[in-house]
């Protein structure tokens, strides 16, 4: 090492002498692709006896480093990757923003500012994924002692909004003040999906990085992932659902139209409040009265989504792909009738509906679409007050429940839905709905099977009137088409309707009971399976037993 400078050059790196005694080893490693400056690889000896051979094998092992292209190539931070990812990322704008919101609230308060260069390994972003499994706000990483759960992000909101004493104890559900308190924090771990998410985020930013040359390698492939959520959708029952619409009617026709509509469709929320009477394909009624009417049809080709000036704009479904949706007899007429009501309503103000006009705007000429989210808060608020746990997004998971229960194939519950992979998606959200096919299944074999031996165990008189014998109506927990099918088949086995009466239309059975059209479909087809009515479609369901249906003997026996 030379006398004055303290420093021995190398061809490449050097190894320099500190006051301290100890030896720094600085190897060039290229120019930094942010700020154009020249980088270095430093590593330093401590003072020992084998320090210079020390020195010689760090140097080694930097140059290595900088041959096989594994080091860092900026000192930029991870915050300024994030957020080049984030200009160049060609994802929808919503989609944008929900990214934008996880990274910022969950990563870059507390990794954002961290170096490229020490994010060489995933144990930083493990840490990061336990402390967000115990907290989501990751109380044990914040400067703060007192850490409070605000009620609102904005600033300049008042945290205690008691003009006088505070309610001791505090009475949320009598004072508004004490409900709109902002609290002491308490501990509630982030969701498996978010975190995944934000997984995503960081892969996909790392990944840009690599081939940028920013960073040598996504050290986030290495770290403990959240495994991918099962789907676990909890869709109303029938009878929930029943009330949810007669809910939403006893609110105003237009909030039941849309509710009720939202139900038979399976659209999805952005969708269903995008749909503009142009869309509603209504064709006339055929000239031959012999000829049948073709039905109502919906083209669902448009979504709503709110822009970062937090306008309302127009975009492609979720899957860039538009579908004709057929509707139900129901549903077209409530349509129809919805345009008679809505034109009269504007031509009174001297207004017109334009072709381009929201189905189901609250304006009077329709050119204002209902927000996606203000239907989501005055269904949640609707649900809350009936006593119903139910969301806006689970009408779609009604209507999914309801087609695939019926026995319909999976490739049309699909195509309504506008899921992709030939009803591969379909299956894989809805599968925990397969345990009322299979009970389907199970009533549809007992009732081909022979009668079982009188035994005590059937109770006083031993014998077994029925081979299938439904619960009693006034048992607690009766679903209400097992309700409206029991009291059927004690209509028909008693005798009090005779082989060949037509039953009651699936409309008048609804009213009576209270329920949907759908419920009573259901119903009467437990009596199809059980061989005690003949259903066909397009002609009225009958007794089994009878006369001939279409011209075809009729023996009782469903095929």
């Amino acid at each position: 090492m030379g006398k004055t400078s303290g420093r021995r050059s190398r061809d490449r790196g050097e190894i320099e002498r500190l006051p301290s005694g100890s030896l720094r080893v600085k190897v060039y490693a290229g120019t930094d692709k942010i700020t154009g400056k020249r980088l270095y690889l430093t590593e330093t000896v401590p003072a020992g006896p084998r320090q210079a051979r020390l020195a010689e094998e760090v140097r080694t092992k930097l140059l290595n480093q900088v041959d096989e292209q594994r080091n860092p190539k900026t000192r930029a931070t991870l915050s300024q990757l994030v957020r080049r990812h984030f200009d160049v990322s060609d994802v929808a704008t919503s989609t944008l923003r929900e990214y934008k919101r996880k990274y910022y609230r969950h990563v870059e308060p507390f990794l954002g500012a961290e170096p490229l260069a020490k994010l060489q390994d995933a144990e930083p972003f493990d840490s990061l994924y336990a402390e967000l499994r115990r907290c989501s706000k990751q109380c044990k990483r914040s400067r703060s002692r007192k850490l409070i759960d605000h009620r609102t992000d904005k600033p300049g909101h008042v945290c205690d909004e008691h003009r006088s004493e505070p309610c001791v104890p505090a009475s949320p559900d009598s004072c508004r003040a004490c409900r709109r308190a902002c609290k002491p924090h308490v501990c509630v771990p982030l969701a498996d999906n978010s975190i995944l998410a934000i997984h995503w985020i960081l892969s996909g930013a790392l990944d840009r990085g690599v081939k940028w040359n920013w960073i040598a390698k996504n050290p986030v492939e290495q770290a403990d992932k959240p495994s991918m959520p099962k789907p676990d959708p909890r869709p109303p029952t029938a009878a929930e659902a029943a009330q949810l619409i007669n809910g939403a009617y006893a609110i105003d026709d237009d909030w039941g139209e849309f509710i009720f509509s939202k139900a038979t469709t399976g659209n999805r929320r952005s969708e269903h409040c995008a749909l503009q009477w142009q869309h509603f394909e209504d064709p006339p009624p055929p000239e031959d009265p012999g000829l049948e009417a073709q039905p109502a049809v919906l083209v669902v080709r448009q979504a709503l989504y709110m822009a970062d000036d937090g306008t309302l704009r127009l975009k492609d479904t979720k899957t860039h792909q538009q579908r004709r949706t057929v509707l139900d007899h129901e549903t077209g007429l409530m349509l129809r009738a919805r345009y008679e009501r809505k034109k009269a309503a504007a031509a009174a103000l001297g207004l017109k509906v334009r072709p381009d006009a929201y189905i189901f705007s609250p304006a009077p000429d329709g050119l204002a679409p209902l927000k996606p989210d203000t239907a989501t808060q005055k269904f949640g608020r609707m649900a809350k007050r009936l006593g119903v746990q139910a969301e806006l997004k689970n009408w779609r998971h009604y209507h999914a429940t309801e087609l695939i229960g019926a026995g319909l194939d999976i490739n049309v519950v699909a195509a309504r839905l506008g899921h992709g992979g030939g009803g591969s998606t379909t299956l894989r959200s809805y599968t925990a709905y397969q345990a009322e096919r299979s009970q389907r299944a199970a009533e549809a074999l007992i009732v081909r099977m022979p009668p079982r031996p009188a035994s005590r165990d059937d109770g006083p008189g031993g014998d077994l009137a029925q081979v299938v014998r439904l619960p009693s109506a006034d048992e607690a927990d009766l679903e209400p088409y097992r309700r409206i099918a029991a009291d059927l088949r004690g209509a028909i086995t008693s005798g009090f309707v005779a082989p060949g009466d037509p039953l009651p239309t699936m409309k008048s059975l609804a009213e009576r009971y209270g329920v949907a059209l759908s419920t009573a479909h259901r119903a009467v087809s437990v009596l199809v399976e059980a061989g005690l009515v003949n259903a066909s479609r397009g002609v009225r369901a009958t007794v089994a037993g009878g006369e001939p249906i279409n011209g075809q003997a009729n023996d009782g026996v469903v095929g």
